[in-house]
């Protein structure tokens, strides 16, 4: 399945900084508090005592997560990469697999979780190895679905490198479908975004399928 490069952006982080002063004098951001008391209620409202002590700091502990969680929307592709980008006359495919990701289903708020399988064709130009993993990190680490996470991806490579191609694969496995609804255990989910050469070169496509699916590997 391939998806369509989405350029979705989103116009508002999840948490916007506006601190108060506590009685003690010190600092708290409004938003955290707020969030903090929508979770309390909750708690409430599924039938647990938000006062009771194993989740007294409950609420404290899902902000910092959620947090953590959604902190590609204070990102952009050109912080990550940084100076990671280097002249070189290099032709051929460069190709990082199994990278691991942990997202959020924007449906459910459910994580899906698996791995990438980036590949390139330079142009004159190629990217640190290790800034192709923070790039899936940062819109991995947001609200997603993973149709819309491989086409950013992708376009992501295409805005920074102006490559002849990029390849992207993502294998998730969903909790919304593991944990509810139709509860399949084992249904993993393939998406493929595929710009330049990797769509229009039959030979090119074909061996960066093979490759990102470990066909010929010796794993």
């Amino acid at each position: 399945m391939t998806a369509t490069p989405d350029t979705h952006v989103h116009s508002l982080p999840p948490f916007i900084p506006q601190t108060v002063d506590s009685e003690d004098g010190s600092h708290t951001d409004a938003s955290e508090l707020e969030y903090e008391g929508l979770v309390r209620r909750q708690l409430a409202l599924l039938g647990e005592d938000p006062e009771r002590e194993g989740l007294q700091r409950t609420p404290h502990r899902v902000v910092g997560a959620m947090q953590f969680l959604t902190q590609g929307y204070h990102l952009r592709v050109e912080d990550v990469v940084g100076e990671g980008i280097f002249a070189e006359d290099y032709r051929q495919m460069v190709m990082v697999r199994d990278i691991e990701l942990y997202s959020m289903c924007e449906h459910h708020m459910l994580p899906f979780f698996g791995k990438a399988h980036i590949a390139y064709i330079p142009n004159g130009r190629i990217v640190g190895l290790s800034k192709l993993p923070r790039i899936v990190d940062m819109f991995a680490r947001r609200l997603q679905v993973q149709e819309r996470l491989t086409g950013e991806i992708a376009q992501a490579i295409q805005d920074i490198l102006n490559p002849c191609g990029v390849g992207v694969v993502i294998e998730a496995y969903h909790l919304c479908m593991m944990m509810r609804g139709v509860e399949k255990q084992n249904s993993k989910t393939i998406t493929s975004a595929l710009l330049g050469t990797f769509r229009d070169d039959a030979m090119t496509r074909d061996e960066f399928l093979r490759l990102a699916h470990g066909f010929g590997s010796s794993r």
